[in-house]
């Protein structure tokens, strides 16, 4: 129970600061919830995927190889993860009615990251306790939430645009360059002091998510 609390509260945060920002047109609860549980039952299937993938199809990653944990950081981790939050919020949300103000592509991302992101903290939890748990309230459920708030940001504004294919690739392509350049820099820690870069790119992220918060709250047609 300790753990689930601890593993939680970053999460909760996010998503009631996330709800707070959603101004002018709430979405239903009911709705966040399902994109929410979506996120977390997609934690559980992209673990498995991943370990099969690494266990099973293909060598072990080098891991003291600069290139391998490039692949590993950018064309593994981040671009399976990212590219399955996108399907779940494309089909589950963006193509639906309520989805009708681009702010909405914020919420939807962060809801669907969140619940991928709580399943993840409580593996993690569970695996290395309370400084693992301080560590990632900090660094790796914020840097989640702002993989979702990009992504969520150019998907909003191709919801209203002609051209919403372009809008949705620049939105899944940026979640995937921040998600895999943080994990990379992680990934590398065999090199002194480089697992910085982690750090510089999560705060990168995190002043890039207010403005675009900031942005789409002032886009909203129901302000």
């Amino acid at each position: 129970m300790t753990a689930f609390i601890i593993a939680a509260a970053p999460v909760v945060f996010i998503i009631i600061y996330i709800y707070i920002k959603d101004k002018f047109e709430k979405e239903s609860k009911r709705v966040l919830f399902y994109n929410f549980l979506l996120g977390a039952i997609l934690s559980i299937l992209i673990s498995t995927l991943l370990y099969f993938l690494q266990s099973k199809l293909f060598s072990p990653a080098d891991e003291f190889s600069v290139v391998d944990q490039f692949i590993q950081a950018f064309f593994v981790v981040a671009l399976i993860e990212e590219f399955s939050k996108y399907i779940l919020v494309y089909l589950g949300a963006q193509k639906r009615p309520f989805f009708n103000e681009p702010f909405d592509g914020i919420i939807y991302c962060v809801m669907v990251s969140m619940g991928f992101a709580f399943v993840e903290n409580i593996m993690y939890v569970l695996d290395g306790g309370l400084y693992t748990a301080i560590l990632r309230a900090f660094t790796a459920v914020p840097a989640h939430a702002t993989f979702g708030v990009i992504m969520g940001y150019f998907m909003g504004k191709a919801k209203f645009s002609n051209k919403r294919i372009l809008w949705n690739l620049i939105g899944l392509s940026a979640a995937i360059l921040f998600h895999g350049a943080y994990d990379f820099f992680l990934f590398i820690h065999f090199i002194p002091g480089i697992s910085i870069g982690a750090f510089v790119s999560l705060i990168i992220g995190i002043v890039l998510s207010r403005k675009a918060i900031k942005h789409h709250q002032n886009a909203s047609k129901f302000k």
